[in-house]
Order: C-alpha cells, then sequence, then structure tokens
C-alpha cells in the first residue's frame, strides 16, 4: 500500500525479483498481477534486471522461466557488499 505521497520502501525491481524468486514459473501477467504492476512496466523491469544480470532468462517452450542470481551484488553503493540473495532472504524471498 503506497503512502499518501505515493512513494514505497520497495522499488518495482525488488518486488519483482522477490515475486520472480517465490515463483519462477509465473507468466508476466500472473507477476505483474501480484507486483501490482502493469504488464508492461513488468517487461521493461524485467528486462532491466536481466540486462544488469539479476535475473536470468530462459525459454521453455512458448514462456520465459526466470531465475534470479541470487549472488549478485546490490547496485546501491552503501550496500553493495550484500547480495540480492540477502535481501530476498530478508523480505521473506
Amino acid at each position: 500500500m503506497t503512502g499518501a505521497t505515493g512513494w514505497t520502501f520497495v522499488t518495482s525491481h525488488a518486488v519483482l525479483l522477490l515475486e520472480v524468486n517465490r515463483a519462477p514459473e509465473s507468466t508476466v501477467r500472473q507477476l505483474a498481477a501480484r507486483a501490482g504492476l502493469t504488464e508492461r512496466q513488468t517487461h521493461r523491469v524485467l528486462s532491466d534486471l536481466v540486462e544488469a544480470g539479476y535475473l536470468e532468462r530462459q525459454r521453455v517452450g512458448r514462456r520465459n522461466h526466470y531465475r534470479v542470481n541470487t549472488a549478485a551484488p546490490m547496485r546501491h553503493p552503501s550496500v553493495n557488499a550484500q547480495q540480492i540473495g540477502d535481501l530476498l532472504t530478508c523480505l521473506g524471498g
């Protein structure tokens, strides 16, 4: 839920990492619904995460399956000694 000003503590990128980690076989539509994003935004964020090496995308039949690279470092300089897997563990991934 967003506050009165519309911002949240967890970005759409982090939310999608959590959702992919929970259910890597999910469709974009399912991920978008669980993350509260549009399908277009979900496609864009997934592409960002794949391009940056945080997700691996594998084509299985007509669908994509994703896997989180839990060993990837966090991006922000103040936390880049931590791995994405640490964040997922903290947030219940």
